[in-house]
């Protein structure tokens, strides 16, 4: 918990003892119960090659995903036409997804890990698995 000073947190101390979604692996870093964040919530997410995530979405919060490594591409449904919209992202990307918005993650890779960095608005571990998008 928080001391009231900075906190380093290194890569092995990361938790995957986090809300998942099948086809993904994330692994918190900051949250409330990790460093006593109040609100945010920030970790690593890996996709395996060839891996679409299952549909979800994160409450109220809003999403912040850094692309690290791999070309993953981020699915949702267009609130006006209804049509699934896909966006590709490489490193150095950045994706927001707004609160309520369903999505999926996707590794287009045949053979490389994509590795994104997720923060979000609330140090919980929002994550609503839904049907489909």
């Amino acid at each position: 918990m928080s001391n009231g000073g900075l906190r380093l947190i290194k890569a092995d101390e990361v938790s995957p003892a986090t809300a998942q979604t099948s086809g993904m692996l994330r692994s918190a870093a900051i949250s409330g119960d990790l460093t006593g964040a109040r609100s945010l919530w920030m970790g690593r997410t890996e996709l395996p090659p060839g891996v679409r995530s299952g549909d979800h979405h994160h409450g109220d919060s809003e999403t912040g995903i850094y692309v690290v490594s791999g070309s993953p591409a981020f699915e949702f449904r267009d609130p006006v036409s209804g049509e699934i919209v896909r966006l590709s992202a490489r490193p150095g990307d950045y994706v927001w997804v707004p609160p309520h918005v369903p999505h999926r993650e996707e590794n287009l890779s045949p053979d490389q890990v994509a590795v994104i960095v997720v923060a979000r608005s609330t140090q919980e571990a929002i994550v609503v698995n839904v049907d489909s998008l």
